[in-house]
């Protein structure tokens, strides 16, 4: 089987990244095979054609996206005329569901060959939409096994591929080498404290955290702080809460971004939840998950969605390996109670490392390769198959 016309269309940078990577993976086994539809500036080094700038789909938030939506009932309208006349073996929406499924309706009901990469949370609020999905797609390509086990219970055809980030990070790490780097004491322990990306966060949790610590810190005098702030306006103002706990700024230590190199070096990791808890977890590192949000959000957010877990490792494990504390439950005591058992029980703390590194095995399952073998599939009107929880 030949490949000659692949349709790709990305929301935004992260998109931009898996897109290189089937890119790139499609060009070693199709060499002839050429790209249109929407990339970033990964795709475009690649050769592919973008009919739009990336930018075009990245709208973020209610309002914005009311405000620019004829403009992008535009830009899909004629994203449908450009790909019935160029007429492609399959077009492959990447994440951005919201445009893309329409999309890939459309050119389905018009005989195109579909796959979307990246799962919307459909698993965790307004499960109605897989019905829609299911419409729109050929095949599901997913980046966890427990949304895959999702989409097969409802009938849609789907393949777990694995993370790319799973693929990215080493299934070994250095964490001496991570203390030195960040000028941190080899032989006294190591909070990564991750308050999280938006300000709104700062604002519900970072003194909550930072009073936990107080309270941590009575118990491990030698104890050592790490806060990668992910802006410098972040850095801004957790540099300015760290004012009101001057007992606290000789053992912290605030750093630009190094999130990763953060979470490497500690013995514990507290955060928020997100995107933050599956990158802890592929560094190995137990974790707390404690997060707060205005009340009317939390009443909402209760009602909406339908998962027992907010943080993606116990999403992936299916059970309650990581603590989760949230709204009322996460209070400074609290954290503080359960940092102390983590920095404290070594034989807890090493066996879930080693839960940690063999999810890790079983994501890392080259994202690329995996779902081109799926996107084959689907050109050659193959059935994507069974799909189990472990992929």
């Amino acid at each position: 089987m030949t490949i000659k016309r692949v349709y790709l269309v990305a929301g935004e940078l992260s998109g931009d990244i898996l897109g290189a990577g089937l890119i790139r993976e499609l060009q070693s086994r199709h060499p002839e095979v050429a790209f249109r539809g929407i990339g970033g500036p990964r795709m475009l080094r690649l050769g592919m054609q973008s009919r739009y700038p990336l930018e075009t789909l990245s709208v973020m938030g209610l309002v914005e996206v009311l405000k620019h939506l004829p403009e992008l009932l535009k830009v899909r309208r004629r994203l449908v005329v450009d790909a019935l006349a160029w007429q492609p073996d399959i077009m492959i929406g990447i994440d951005a569901p919201d445009f893309n499924l329409g999309l890939e309706r459309t050119l389905r009901d018009r005989g195109v060959k579909t796959a979307h990469y990246v799962s919307p949370s459909v698993w965790a609020w307004r499960q109605g939409r897989v019905r829609k999905i299911a419409l729109a797609v050929d095949g599901m390509l997913t980046l966890l096994p427990f949304e895959a086990a999702f989409y097969r219970q409802h009938q849609v055809p789907v393949s777990f591929v694995g993370h790319p980030l799973a693929d990215e990070m080493p299934l070994e790490n250095d964490r001496q080498g991570a203390r030195e780097t960040l000028g941190l004491a080899v032989d006294q322990p190591v909070l990564a404290l991750l308050p999280g990306s938006r300000a709104n966060e700062i604002r519900f949790m970072g003194a909550t955290f930072l009073t936990a610590v107080e309270q941590v810190s009575q118990q491990f005098p030698g104890l050592q702080v790490v806060i990668p702030a992910a802006t410098p306006q972040r850095s801004q103002e957790i540099t300015a809460l760290l004012a009101e706990f001057p007992t606290l700024q000789s053992r912290i230590v605030v750093i630009q971004a190094q999130a990763r190199e953060a979470m490497v070096a500690s013995d514990a990791v507290l955060l928020t939840s997100g995107t933050a808890a599956l990158e802890a977890m592929l560094c190995h590192r137990p974790m707390l998950v404690a997060y707060k949000m205005a009340p009317a959000t939390h009443w909402l957010a209760k009602r909406l969605v339908k998962t027992r877990w907010i943080s993606l490792p116990n999403l992936i494990a299916q059970e309650s390996i990581v603590p989760e504390l949230i709204q009322k439950a996460a209070t400074s005591s609290a954290i503080a109670s359960e940092l102390i058992q983590l920095l404290g029980n070594d034989t807890a703390r090493r066996a879930l490392e080693t839960r940690f590194a063999d999810m890790h095995a079983d994501l890392q399952r080259n994202a690329s390769r995996r779902a081109v073998d799926a996107i084959e599939a689907l050109i050659a009107g193959q059935p994507l198959g069974e799909v189990s929880a472990n992929g």
